[in-house]
């Protein structure tokens, strides 16, 4: 079953785009060159820092390298991801609502420049999605 929620964007690792260098994320693989994501359940620790379950939000634990299709709701256009990093800070965002004929709130999934850019301008920032 699918999730909705916000879709929203990040930096990690080697330059790319808009991003300079920074860290490789929580599982030390993450390159905004690359279809990547996060997740706010990687793990315990993970889960302890972003609290989705604070917005209502049940996520299942998903760890480094699983697998998510990202859907654009605005556009249908969807991207395949592998979890690379903790994150978005969903407990920071609750309720928060992005639109764009249709609306979802509380950001669910943070996609690497190169994987948002599949599915959305980066310029958006934030865009109601699916993840499943």
């Amino acid at each position: 079953m699918a999730l909705t929620g916000e879709v929203s964007w990040f930096c990690c690792g080697n330059a790319w785009g808009p991003c300079g260098t920074a860290n490789h994320g929580a599982c030390g693989t993450c390159n905004s060159g690359s279809l990547q994501h996060a997740w706010p359940n990687a793990s315990d620790a993970c889960f302890n820092i972003t609290r989705p379950d604070q917005c209502g939000v049940g996520l299942t634990r998903r760890t480094c390298g699983y697998q998510h299709t990202t859907t654009s709701r605005c556009t249908g256009q969807a991207v395949a991801t592998t979890i690379a990093d903790c994150g978005p800070n969903t407990h920071l965002f609750c309720g928060e609502q992005s639109c764009c004929g249709v609306c979802s709130s509380n950001r669910i999934i943070d996609l690497t420049p190169a994987a948002y850019s599949r599915i959305a301008d980066l310029s958006a920032g934030l865009r109601p999605c699916t993840v499943a």
